[in-house]
């Protein structure tokens, strides 16, 4: 066998030295991209490249004041000897990432988890100058944010390119703040695209590089070797909270969708409303429908009266393309959706039982034709510390439930509340109350009113009805 793997590697050799022109010509055939010929070539530096773009990356710092609970708090013989109302410490809380500067009057990108509950927020340039701003607009789900750097001069920006032009084994740098060491450069490639599960928002397509990506980079630039934005780095795998090589960055595409949202002056990010649901392809229905692979999104729910039902979908039906481009899972598909942008018609390919087809779908904000009518439920009830709302598409949308939801939804649940100890959830749907249908948040209020001494609940859950009885 050895002699054999020499043999055979000898040979291989020599069909590439024999050959050159025709490797050349292969490897330039992806976009006009080409492996290193010469010396020369490998002698090259990213250093013009970082010296023309890291003045637009910058570190964020964010501050919070956070209440921490006296250690005797609530305990009758402390507060006996030390006054009744013993008082909780304030101490202050610091995080650290980065952002991009997108345009000259200074809107920088972030990670939404960057600056989650922040009071105060400070960008500090590569020069070291520092500058307070204010957030924009920002979105727990995408985990993407924009702030406004507080100054009238123009800034250096990181333009935004092209995400879907990325392919794997490109070259990208990714410029932040690992661990608050000070700006840092590292490169490596494009290791996969379309990445999803892996965070735990509902927003999963993700581009994986190998560059090196520690806590203090998330916010920063992934860029490719035209000093453009091709994603947001935000994410890692690793066991011991360094870098491991498998980073995630949100691409550049959604970016885009995201920062245009801030400058239209909206107060929350709105995605295409589809009234359906999708699930991942199995083998057996991949099989059944005679795909080669298990890829794209099942159909499992439609909204009467969405523009999923108006554009012809069926359950059962899959679809496996926006506009052309192959959606390789239910994730996918709604960043497609997403990047496509509001006010749009696209075309959805779609497999059946009986072939393929396409359809028209118009993309459009969810609407909210039930006002939410928000309400905190208070008084000695189970259901005080419940902030409860109506549903509607749009409030199903913003807390990722089902399009076809209706009734009145538990929103929040207020901690160490009577509602929180009996076990009351977020996205509970409250459905009766001792026999009579809760119609509405003011419905449910006026419930309150009385006191029955006994309570008779019935609420819907993950899809699964539960009788609850509280005295």
């Amino acid at each position: 066998m050895p002699s054999l793997f020499k043999r055979l590697s000898a040979g291989l050799i020599v069909l590439a030295l024999a050959c050159p022109a025709a490797v050349t010509a292969q490897a330039q055939e992806s976009q006009g991209k080409a492996l290193p010929q010469t010396r020369q070539d490998m002698q090259l530096s990213f250093a013009p490249l970082v010296k023309q773009t890291a003045g637009a990356v910058v570190n964020v710092y964010a501050e919070r004041v956070v209440q921490r609970s006296n250690l005797f708090s609530g305990d009758p013989f402390f507060e006996q000897f030390f006054g009744q109302r013993m008082p909780n410490r304030s101490e202050k809380q610091s995080s650290l990432g980065s952002g991009v500067i997108a345009t000259p009057e200074g809107l920088v990108i972030t990670n939404n988890h960057v600056i989650q509950g922040a009071d105060d927020i400070k960008i500090a340039l590569a020069d070291g100058r520092e500058f307070p701003c204010e957030v924009v607009l920002k979105d727990e789900t995408v985990d993407l944010a924009v702030l406004k750097i507080k100054s009238k001069e123009h800034f250096p920006v990181l333009p935004i390119g092209n995400s879907d032009a990325v392919e794997v084994g490109d070259l990208v740098l990714a410029i932040g703040n690992p661990f608050g060491v000070g700006q840092t450069v590292t490169s490596g490639i494009v290791s996969a695209l379309a990445r999803n599960q892996v965070s735990s928002g509902d927003f999963g397509f993700f581009i994986q590089t190998d560059a090196s990506i520690n806590p203090g980079n998330s916010g920063g630039a992934l860029m490719n070797m035209k000093g453009e934005l091709i994603g947001v780095n935000t994410a890692i795998f690793s066991r011991g909270g360094g870098s491991n090589g498998v980073g995630f960055a949100i691409p550049a595409n959604l970016v885009k969708v995201f920062l245009a949202s801030a400058e239209e002056g909206r107060s929350t990010f709105e995605r295409p409303y589809v009234g359906a649901t999708f699930d991942a392809v199995t083998s057996d229905v991949a099989e059944a429908l005679g795909l080669k692979a298990a890829r794209g999104a099942l159909v499992s729910r439609i909204a009467e009266g969405g523009p999923a039902d108006k554009a012809g979908l069926k359950t059962g039906e899959i679809v496996t393309a926006v506009d052309g481009v192959s959606v390789e899972h239910p994730d996918a598909l709604g960043y497609r959706l997403t990047t496509a942008g509001l006010g749009k018609r696209v075309k959805l390919t779609v497999r059946t039982a009986d072939g393929q087809r396409e359809v028209e779908l118009a993309l459009n904000p969810a609407p909210e034709n039930t006002p939410r009518d928000e309400r905190l439920l208070e008084g000695r009830n189970p259901f005080a510390g419940l902030r409860v709302a109506n549903l509607s598409p749009k409030l199903a949308t913003e807390i990722q439930m089902a399009p076809d939801k209706t009734g009145v939804v538990v929103t929040e649940v207020t901690r160490g509340s009577p509602a929180a100890r009996l076990g009351f959830a977020p996205k509970d749907i409250l459905i009766s109350v001792n026999g009579d249908p809760v119609k509405s948040t003011k419905v449910m209020e006026q419930m309150l009113n009385e006191d029955p001494g006994f309570w008779r609940v019935e609420i819907e859950r993950d899809g699964q009805r539960i009788r609850q009885f509280f005295r």
